[in-house]
């Protein structure tokens, strides 16, 4: 496996990186569920490799028993946080224009043990004004599973979150 898609051997995690897994689970290769991911990039890793990693980890021998085709198929960019964005993950998610990920947003927002507090985890990772650029990918295996991704990166730590989620 990309070991970008691992976390980096000694990085201290942050509370609110903390508090994210928390609510959505630990890096994992479960391929159902959601899962967070942590690293630091090299600054020349842009964020959607790093984040195709992360994907890629998250599904495990999944990926390879229905092949990248099946798992690239779905996959493109569907939000992007411009620079005039004001930060709400939370309405920025809730906002996205297309149906399946709209969906996928309302599971993670909504659907979740302690809404709430999830939704705090969210905004304490994606609302860091440190935070550089942010931008949602739609996933999943192109039949039954679908879902998205939320990367965020800073550029002064070269710090780096991933929100995986995928259901059928």
């Amino acid at each position: 496996m990309n070991p970008s898609a691992e976390p980096a051997a000694g990085a201290e995690k942050p509370d609110e990186v903390a508090a994210l897994e928390a609510a959505y689970g630990a890096p994992s290769q479960e391929g159902f569920g959601s899962a967070v991911f942590y690293q630091l990039l090299p600054s020349a890793t842009g964020i959607e490799k790093a984040a195709l990693a992360s994907y890629r980890y998250f599904t495990g021998e999944l990926w390879d028993r229905y092949g990248e085709e099946a798992w690239m198929g779905p996959w493109r960019e569907v939000y992007r946080r411009e620079g005039n964005t004001k930060a709400d993950i939370v309405n920025e998610l809730r906002g996205i224009q297309d149906r399946d990920t709209r969906q996928s947003a309302t599971v993670i927002l909504d659907d979740v043990d302690d809404p709430d507090k999830a939704q705090a985890a969210l905004a304490a990772v994606f609302d860091d004004p440190a935070l550089t650029e942010l931008v949602v990918y739609t996933l999943g295996d192109g039949g039954a599973m679908s879902g998205l991704l939320v990367a965020g990166r800073k550029a002064a730590t070269s710090e780096a979150v991933f929100l995986v989620f995928l259901l059928d």
